[in-house]
């Protein structure tokens, strides 16, 4: 189901002028990225970091840090530890994470501020609103990662409101760019009244095409189908647990596996006594953190992905697709951008089982046919993808922005 194209469209990003990492008197100019989690930069914001380091940049990470603190450190970037957490702040632990990222923005004065995801960009517009004047203030590059379901109940955007949401990622787009992910989150964002010129669509995080290369059809007595992702029931768990379930019980020789951890921070995780339970039927394995998913795509034939949750551009389907799997997933944003239904997998109604059910064993029933979506998905993400080029594009925000003055102090 597409959604119609918005009537303005984004600003080009290939064309932003060529703008030095150093500022005054040969001072590089410093880039502070604002996330949640240490492992989410990791995972989906390194290629970034070390391109604007290797451009000339200073970089400077802000995020709560848990066991990845050395692995920043290590690629040169200053790490600046939060005490936030990604959700359930309350109104008074929001005013001090506000807070406290305020008086971080004072001492460390950034020429550019990337704050990764609904609430950085929320909490880090309001902390730089506390921590600047308005002719000093950083420029700020808003990342949204998944906004085409982000009014849903229980986010927090739903708790927001649309007009106060609206008015906030206005604010958070004044004085710098954002960037989106999908088209849907382009619209989206355009009827809450962000200016069209002060978008730029890049679609995803990207994947290192070199490091997860295609990988031969597994072979055996069954087909396995994987799953990775953190066990939240919004990923889609649970259905791709019954879709295996129904298939066996049909005589199916499919297995499941399930790669990826709780997370006790989100009330809509599993927890580890409920995947237990679900790995104890026939059929379906947990392994839980997964350190090189590469091992779980040399056994998986077939990528699922049923999620019910707008997400940007999935980290996971990039990686399965770079690896040379066809892909069944859920029709919603973001997975789009990468399953190209008949191309490079197969898309079915979120929350259908039965339908989801059909495509898994259409494609386990037919090796030729899985195997050349897998070929498919693998030259798209080579094509669309590849790290290095969503890393430049996001440089050329970085110089479109820095050119108009406001950060380049």
């Amino acid at each position: 189901m597409a959604v119609p194209a918005p009537l303005a469209q984004p600003a080009p990003i290939d064309a932003a002028p060529a703008v030095p990492a150093a500022g005054q008197a040969g001072r590089r100019r410093k880039l502070l990225f604002l996330v949640t989690e240490d492992w989410y930069f990791c995972s989906h914001r390194l290629p970034v970091a070390r391109a604007a380091r290797d451009a000339g940049f200073e970089v400077v990470v802000a995020t709560r840090v848990r066991e990845h603190g050395e692995r920043i450190r290590g690629e040169g970037f200053r790490l600046q530890p939060l005490s936030w957490r990604r959700r359930g702040d309350g109104i008074i632990g929001a005013a001090g994470a506000i807070g406290e990222i305020a008086r971080l923005y004072r001492a460390e004065r950034p020429d550019i501020l990337h704050h990764v995801a609904l609430k950085p960009v929320l909490f880090g517009a309001a902390a730089a609103r506390l921590a600047f004047q308005q002719r000093e203030a950083p420029v700020r590059v808003a990342a949204i990662t998944g906004l085409g379901s982000g009014l849903r109940p229980a986010r927090i955007a739903a708790r927001l409101g649309k007009p106060a949401l609206g008015w906030a990622l206005r604010l958070a787009a004044r004085d710098g760019r954002v960037i989106a992910q999908n088209p849907e989150d382009v619209a989206a964002l355009i009827g809450l009244g962000v200016a069209a010129e002060r978008i730029a669509l890049i679609c995803g995080s990207g994947v290192d095409t070199g490091h997860f290369a295609p990988l031969p059809d597994p072979s055996g007595p069954a087909v396995t189908v994987a799953l990775v992702a953190r066990m939240l029931r919004s990923k889609g768990v649970l259905d791709a647990v019954a879709a295996v379930r129904r298939l066996r019980a049909q005589g199916a020789a499919i297995e499941l596996v399930l790669a990826g951890p709780t997370d006790p921070d989100n009330p809509d995780s599993l927890d580890e006594a409920a995947l237990r339970a679900l790995a104890a039927e026939p059929g379906i394995e947990w392994l839980g953190q997964v350190e090189d998913v590469r091992e779980v795509w040399s056994r998986a034939a077939i990528a699922v992905f049923p999620s019910t949750y707008g997400e940007g551009v999935p980290k996971a389907l990039l990686e399965a697709a770079a690896c040379g799997r066809p892909i069944v997933a859920a029709d919603m944003p973001g997975c789009r951008e990468v399953v190209r239904h008949a191309e490079t997998g197969l898309l079915v109604p979120p929350g259908d089982v039965a339908a989801l059910a059909g495509a898994i064993v259409a494609l386990a029933d037919d090796p030729a046919r899985r195997q050349a979506m897998g070929a498919a998905a693998r030259a798209l993400s080579e094509r669309e993808f590849d790290d290095a080029a969503v890393a430049e594009q996001t440089l050329a925000v970085y110089r479109a922005a820095l050119a108009e003055g406001r950060g380049g102090r």
